[in-house]
């Protein structure tokens, strides 16, 4: 990812999930079970997926990709 767009995705990362990260938005959404994540933020092109560890109170950022057109990239 460029500079510019890590900056962007960390940005509305502190701010969106911050409060009330299972809630969901036009642009956070619970995915259906999968191995990946419990929860997609969606970030312009970029998809934050992440889990919430709610006893401790923690949002863990699993993964994070790009959206182009109909495909996801993700590294590894």
């Amino acid at each position: 990812m460029r500079a510019l767009d890590q900056r962007r995705v960390v940005g509305a990362m502190e701010t969106q999930l911050v409060h009330e990260p299972i809630r969901e938005t036009r642009n956070r959404k619970r995915l259906r079970p999968n191995e990946l994540a419990e929860w997609e933020f969606r970030v312009e092109v970029f998809r934050v997926f992440y889990d919430v560890l709610a006893e401790d109170e923690i949002v863990k950022v699993v993964s994070i990709g790009m959206k182009e057109g109909n495909d996801l990239l993700m590294h590894g």
